[in-house]
């Protein structure tokens, strides 16, 4: 499962990786807890803005994005319920 981490843990964690330079960057996701790919991205983002861009829970720009996603993904599951159904009166039917 993926994990969420919010801004301050994010900025915790590049903090303690430069503070802890004689860690390899392996040891310091271990330690952290974290996946590699993402503790790369903290590091590169702030290295180059020097804060760690965060956009709030899951990549959405918004909360209407977000909102939109979530009924999109009922419909979707919706409308797979609505097909079982429909095979199963056809197979139960005959």
């Amino acid at each position: 499962m993926r994990n969420q981490y919010d801004k301050q843990f994010k900025e915790d964690a590049v903090k303690y990786y430069y503070e802890h330079k004689d860690l390899v960057l392996a040891k310091c996701v271990e330690k952290l807890g974290t996946s590699k790919t993402a503790f790369t991205t903290w590091v590169k983002a702030a290295s180059e803005t020097g804060e760690v861009v965060t956009r709030g829970t899951g990549n959405y720009a918004s909360e209407e994005a977000k909102e939109l996603a979530r009924v999109k993904r009922e419909l979707r599951d919706t409308q797979d319920a609505l097909e079982i159904l429909k095979k199963a009166i056809g197979i139960l039917g005959n």
